[in-house]
């Protein structure tokens, strides 16, 4: 797992709840869904709100500011006003920890 950084414990994570980390300065927010864990960008691609402050009510979560919604799975555009997806972050599980993978630096 050379290309992944282990974030949290897998229990850190409940069904339905989000958890937001800072990853070499990357704000990212955790979200479980049907037992898979997802990462992603924590900044709404609107205006930057807080996405771990919003609701996550299936695999949809809402942005608190705007009401914008993505798909935790895809990072895609669920409604407006955002029109960008979200970035989203390949995760793994291992023995109780969850690792995720950051793009390289450009």
């Amino acid at each position: 797992m050379e290309d992944f950084i282990q974030v949290a414990q897998e229990e850190d994570v409940a069904e339905g709840k989000l958890l937001p980390l800072v990853v070499e300065g990357e704000l990212i927010c955790l979200a479980r869904y049907e037992g898979q864990i997802y990462a992603f960008t924590d900044n709404c691609t609107h205006i930057s709100g807080p996405l771990n402050e919003g609701g996550l009510e299936g695999c949809a979560i809402t942005c608190p500011w705007h009401r914008a919604q993505f798909d935790v799975r895809t990072g895609k555009v669920l409604r407006g006003p955002a029109r960008q997806d979200l970035m989203t972050y390949p995760v793994k599980v291992a023995n109780g920890s969850i690792y995720i993978s950051l793009p390289p630096e450009e």
